[in-house]
């Protein structure tokens, strides 16, 4: 018999050698071959765009800086052939651009509302500044009515009807709460003499629009807000629940309200300065800063309503929803202009800045409250369930459980509809406010810089203060993102 076989394993004893990787896959140009030039198609496509892009940034560095006009007083400096950018017209148009029509002696004002807005700004944007919530307090609290006086003048003078109308609207909200807490039959149960007293809180809203008549030093009006007051504690009482602390929440609403009122009611000795004469950058950040702040809190209402399991909240949330999104934002301010004070009591106006800012709100709110319904719909019905497991109710579930995930996924889609608001602003010119795009649009009717590179420089200047925000907003929209991972990598 021949010799048996054998067979010896090799086991290497010494870690093979690492090799760089190829030239090709690495660098530059390994990226370049990845995301650029990996097909045929891709590289055609990829030499067409980039011989486009090269063009254009080319036709734009030319207009703007090579041909550009630097220095000059009139419309002579830019006259001629071959002209590229006016700048000279851009320095003396720029703080009309930023003031509008503001009195020039009174510009000081703005520039602090300017001042203390970055300043309390900035740290909020922070996420290691300390005393985020003070801060919070300060920017959509006492900024607002700050920013309110200092731009108006303050001295409202309202007059005893408004605070009348007001602690009768809030009693008749206050009276609707347990019914938004227990559903409709049992917060009737629960509470029938609070209803009692919200009747009469509806009664005091609608009398202290047209009963003005004195009766005793007092107007009936005065008679009705009593009543409609002490549906407030009323409605409340009916459950151990939710009486004392709703009942202290509320009264501090109230009470901000209501000193709000009489702080914007005081003299400071300011000059008055009415909206018509409010423009460019300031009516821009004015309009756009209100909407995206109003329209995420009452986004987030409309799209919990919207998911409600109570027929009318849901109902009426769904009808607000599709109604406004139907209709284009330009419609919506044209009726708050024009029409609405059609439908007013004669001798009843608003004033149009106002109008403008709760329509873009109420039109922002829709919009919002999709994008909102979309982050709720995409958190797992476990999420529920075990919040329900833990004894949780409805509004703890959602405050501490369902929104924070929410909005967490909905950060992209909400930065885009604060980027759409702020670049829709320049419809309010339809009402006669004049933004930023207004202003600048009224400034080259001027001849004294009357040219034909004016308009292009204008537009060309406008475009890129548009630019720096909106991109600054994007830009933080990512930095949010990766640092809460919204992503979700695995």
């Amino acid at each position: 018999m021949g010799k048996a076989m054998t067979t010896e394993a090799y086991v290497r004893q010494d870690e093979a050698p690492r090799l760089p990787p190829p030239p090709n896959m690495v660098g530059v140009k390994g990226w370049l071959l990845k995301n650029l030039f990996s097909t045929i198609g891709d590289s055609i496509i990829t030499v067409v765009f980039g011989i486009i892009i090269v063009w254009l940034v080319w036709r734009t560095f030319e207009f703007a800086i090579l041909r550009a006009v630097w220095t000059g007083e009139n419309r002579e400096a830019c006259t001629g052939e071959n002209i590229g950018a006016c700048w000279p017209m851009v320095v003396a148009k720029f703080p009309q651009w930023i003031y509008g029509f503001y009195p020039i002696d009174q510009r000081w004002r703005v520039n602090i509302c300017f001042l203390i807005g970055a300043a309390a700004l900035i740290p909020m944007l922070m996420p290691t500044a300390p005393h985020k919530v003070w801060n919070a307090l300060f920017l959509l609290i006492a900024f607002p009515l700050l920013a309110l006086i200092l731009l108006s003048g303050g001295n409202f003078a309202f007059g005893l009807a408004s605070y009348v109308k007001l602690a009768s609207f809030m009693a008749l909200i206050a009276s609707a709460i347990p019914l938004i807490a227990f559903g409709i039959e049992d917060g009737i149960a629960r509470n029938k003499l609070g209803l009692a007293f919200a009747g009469l809180g509806l009664l005091a809203w609608l009398a202290s629009f047209a009963v003005t008549i004195p009766y005793g030093g007092l107007s009936i009006a005065v008679l009705f807000a009593i009543a409609g007051a002490l549906s407030i504690v009323a409605a409340l009482t009916g459950s151990q629940q939710i009486s004392m602390p709703v009942i202290k929440s509320w009264a501090v609403v109230l009470a901000g309200l209501l000193a709000a009122m009489v702080l914007l009611d005081m003299d400071f000795g300011l000059v008055p300065v009415e909206t018509p004469q409010w423009g460019g950058l300031t009516v821009t950040l004015v309009v756009s800063i209100t909407g995206i702040v109003a329209s995420l809190p009452l986004g987030i209402i409309l799209a919990l309503g919207r998911r409600s399991q109570m027929p009318i909240v849901r109902t009426l949330c769904i009808a607000f929803i599709e109604v406004i999104r139907g209709v284009p934002l330009i419609t919506v301010l044209f009726m708050s202009s024009v029409m609405l004070p059609l439908f007013l009591p004669p001798g009843t106006s608003f004033d149009k800045l106002l109008r403008a800012l709760i329509g873009v709100a109420l039109f922002s709110s829709a919009y919002m409250a999709e994008v909102v319904r979309g982050g709720l719909q995409a958190i797992p019905k476990g999420q529920y369930e075990g919040s329900q497991a833990l004894g949780l109710s409805y509004w703890q579930t959602m405050a501490k459980i369902v929104l924070p995930q929410a909005l967490k996924i909905s950060i992209p889609n909400i930065v885009g509809n604060f980027i759409s608001l702020f670049q829709d602003t320049t419809l309010v010119l339809i009402i006669g406010l004049f933004d930023l795009l207004g202003i600048v649009q009224a400034g080259l009717r001027d001849a004294n810089w009357a040219s034909a590179s004016s308009a292009p420089t204008g537009y060309f200047a406008v475009a890129l203060m548009f630019w720096v925000f909106c991109f600054g907003m994007s830009r933080y929209s990512i930095f949010t993102e990766r640092r809460l991972s919204t992503g979700h990598k695995r």
